[in-house]
């Protein structure tokens, strides 16, 4: 599969009032939406702008018969959206990423290391703190400023084979599929760039990805975001956005996630199923009725065994690195 890049340009979605990105005029609207606000419509925008055109990317490169016909009836007004991490990928996608990085020399293993520790702290508290969300937008901009587009997608096709592909959840993977036998459109929903996201969705074979966008000129990263990470509020306005240009009937649609952060985007569709939940999502889907589906094999996984485990397993990954470049040096 030929690694696919957004097109060139400054990025994607409208200017909204009262957005400040680096570089841009800040408009003051005391009357309108909050900073934090006018940033995740404009990601969730942007977002759905990049998916619908790497997914076009993506079609046009498929060969086609005059005559062909879909094997199942496609369902034109339904739809699912499943989170990625720890919903449809075991862990962190960009932990994964960040570790074949690491082996590649691109980040230092110091890095490595404090991504993991931040993901640690998230998973076990469930809360984000907005300094470590900061601090690793900056050093995620950093990374790809002044990098060409098509070289992150061909980076996350190698490092998908290479470490994600082992780490997709069996029975979330079978929920997708269900949509797609339904001719249903499956889409991905995720803080996880989003040329990294539409590897995954294509490796799955799924409709596509709404992902975090960065902004690119002439098919390099400027090391800006276009509006903020996709997350929580942002996730929302992407599917609604999506489901706009696609004609979709939300209450048609399912939604998947792990994660407290994603309630409003499960609150958005008409069946919100949560998968491995943590702890607040879990007693939110017993008061609303919401479906659980739980594939982490320790029953007290969301109490004791997943902390465990994450602490164990996100260090482990980064340890592995150090000691694969001490070998190098060593030899």
């Amino acid at each position: 599969m030929p690694a696919r890049s957004l097109p060139n340009g400054s990025g994607f979605g409208s200017g909204l009032a009262g957005v400040i990105l680096p570089g841009r005029r800040r408009v003051k609207n005391p009357l309108g939406p909050s900073e934090s606000e006018v940033r995740a419509n404009l990601a969730g925008e942007a977002s759905a702008d990049a998916a619908l055109a790497l997914t076009a990317a993506a079609q046009a490169e498929e060969p086609t018969a005059d005559d062909a016909v879909p094997a199942v009836p496609r369902d034109l007004t339904a739809a699912a959206f499943f989170d990625v991490d720890n919903t449809m990928v075991q862990g962190a996608s960009i932990i994964h990423f960040a570790r074949g990085l690491a082996a590649r020399k691109y980040l230092k293993t110091s890095d490595l290391v404090d991504f993991a520790w931040k993901q640690v702290k998230f998973r076990v508290t469930g809360r984000e703190s907005s300094d470590d969300v900061a601090e690793g937008r900056e050093k995620a901009l950093s990374f790809v400023a002044g990098r060409s587009t098509a070289e992150l997608a061909r980076l996350g096709e190698e490092i998908y084979d290479e470490v994600i592909a082992d780490k997709i959840w069996p029975g979330t993977r079978a929920l997708a599929q269900m949509h797609l036998d339904a001719g249903q459109q499956v889409w991905l929903v995720t803080a996880t760039p989003v040329e990294l996201a539409q590897v995954i969705a294509e490796k799955l074979g799924l409709t596509g990805a709404l992902g975090t966008v960065a902004e690119s000129e002439d098919g390099v990263f400027t090391g800006r975001l276009v509006g903020d990470i996709l997350h929580g509020m942002g996730k929302a306005h992407a599917v609604r956005t999506l489901a706009v240009r696609e004609g979709l009937n939300l209450k048609r649609c399912s939604a998947y996630s792990d994660s407290h952060n994603d309630v409003p985007m499960l609150s958005l569709v008409g069946t919100a199923v949560a998968i491995n939940p943590d702890a607040d999502l879990r007693e939110l889907a017993k008061n609303r009725g919401w479906e659980v589906r739980d594939f982490r094999t320790a029953r007290k996984a969301a109490k004791i065994g997943v902390p465990t485990a994450l602490v164990l397993g996100a260090i482990s990954g980064a340890l592995a690195v150090i000691l694969a470049r001490r070998k190098e040096q060593n030899a």
